[in-house]
């Protein structure tokens, strides 16, 4: 429990350190164009010369249909009946990405997943096998032997990591043989489309571009970016890459805490604060107070202002007595950082974090994970 606890600190001073950096990103990195996308594939096949680690084939039927299937079509025909026991055979789904642009002959690395009973897909070999698109047409066929990752030291070699073995790769096994058409931009435009949703970003990107391009570039929404652009392709291509390598700076994004549940870790993109609540749970109990703070200029001053700001003071306290003041404000960091030193469990903190922001005292959208 205490590594888990110097884990939580280490963790939250490093997030609360970030939000203080301004960092210019591309446009490249914020965005992309819109029409240029990967497409996804799937294909059914059959992984042979396994040795005796394929399918049972007396509960997987489907593999021994497909190797029927297979071999009539190459011209072998079993009498009706027959009984086949293949230990060397395993039924496997195979998937890819098609880039962009992918042309005719060339090469994609391809995954295979075993989807009946096999032990392992180690030495095997993918027979040949269409990958189909969502409109249900072939785009690639690949084979090739299968590549399974071993077995080797865990971190520090104090034990043994087994990969998992029914699932593969075949680096270049798969080739492309149908082109799908990617158009960049309409007409005289294209479009920017942002990874999130953000207006200020947006707007921050219309000014870094018209900077560049006078009047070239307008708002469409909180996500979408439309940019004048040439027509000839050479020199749209030419154009883009020149949008593409823009630095911006993004706007700062809005507060979020995400835990995670199974390791107990907490990351907050920026400094978050709470309101006045108080919480109890278990033996824990959290008073968290926010008084006003008048700040005076001195006497016979002739300027100044009387400024009012806020402070808070965080209390924690437990039924064993042990006593936790924060009078520097009611932060969450802070909070989570007193949790873990009086010795609250990851469960003690999911539940706190979430009464909190049911409650509405935590200024910041909490995700689990």
């Amino acid at each position: 429990m205490r590594r888990k606890n110097k884990t939580f600190i280490y963790i939250l001073a490093i997030s609360l350190l970030l939000p203080g950096i301004s960092i210019a990103d591309r446009i490249k990195d914020l965005a992309s164009i819109q029409g240029v996308r990967n497409n996804q594939l799937i294909g059914y096949g059959l992984v042979v010369g396994l040795d005796g680690s394929g399918d049972m084939t007396t509960q997987t039927p489907f593999t021994v249909q497909s190797v029927i299937s297979m071999l009539g079509q190459l011209g072998i025909n079993l009498p009706p009946g027959t009984n086949l026991q293949l230990r060397n055979v395993a039924a496997v789904m195979v998937t890819a990405t098609l880039p962009a642009f992918a042309k005719p002959g060339q090469q994609i690395d391809i995954t295979v997943s075993s989807m009946g009973n096999a032990k392992s897909l180690r030495g095997g070999t993918l027979l040949m096998t269409p990958l189909k698109g969502a409109d249900n047409q072939v785009y690639a066929m690949a084979q090739g032997s299968i590549l399974v990752g071993g077995i080797g030291a865990a971190a520090g070699g104090s034990s043994v990591q087994v990969n998992h073995l029914s699932v593969g790769r075949i680096s270049g096994g798969g080739i492309v043989e149908r082109e799908i058409q990617t158009s960049v931009g309409q007409g005289d435009f294209i479009n920017l489309e942002l990874n999130s949703t953000d207006f200020s970003t947006v707007n921050r990107i219309v000014e870094a571009i018209n900077r560049l391009f006078p009047s070239a570039a307008t708002a469409v929404d909180g996500r979408v970016v439309q940019v004048k652009a040439p027509a000839d392709n050479g020199q749209r291509v030419t154009f883009i890459s020149q949008i593409e390598s823009i630095d911006v700076i993004p706007a700062k994004a809005s507060a979020k805490v995400i835990v995670n549940s199974r390791t107990g870790s907490v990351v907050m993109n920026q400094s978050v604060t709470l309101e006045t609540s108080a919480v109890a749970h278990g033996n824990l109990s959290i008073i968290i107070n926010t008084e006003p703070v008048i700040s005076q200029p001195g006497p016979f001053a002739q300027r100044g202002e009387t400024v009012v700001t806020q402070r808070s003071q965080v209390e924690i306290r437990t039924d064993e007595g042990n006593l936790m003041l924060l009078p520097n404000g009611a932060d969450l960091g802070e909070v989570v950082k007193a949790l873990t030193a009086i010795g609250a469990t990851t469960q003690d903190l999911l539940s706190i974090l979430q009464a909190l922001k049911a409650a509405g005292s935590l200024r910041a959208d909490l995700e689990i994970i």
